[in-house]
């Protein structure tokens, strides 16, 4: 089961920075790189992030171990 692993300010600073990577794919320089903002958007809105997972870290403050 995955735990959470992202504080609240990480997963607000997650969906807006996935929102606008996001927005580059309808405005600006119109690329689909702006896909990559779905990563940042995904991980923000589950919670969990699976590199947080490998290297250890943590920062949510509900499931400290």
């Amino acid at each position: 089961m995955m735990k959470a692993n992202e504080g609240t300010a990480d997963r607000i600073i997650r969906v807006i920075a996935g929102l606008a990577l996001l927005s580059l794919t309808v405005a600006g320089p119109q690329s689909l790189w702006g896909l990559v903002g779905l990563v940042p958007l995904i991980t923000g809105v589950v919670g969990f992030c699976p590199l947080y997972k490998l290297v250890g870290l943590n920062t949510c403050p509900l499931n400290k171990s």
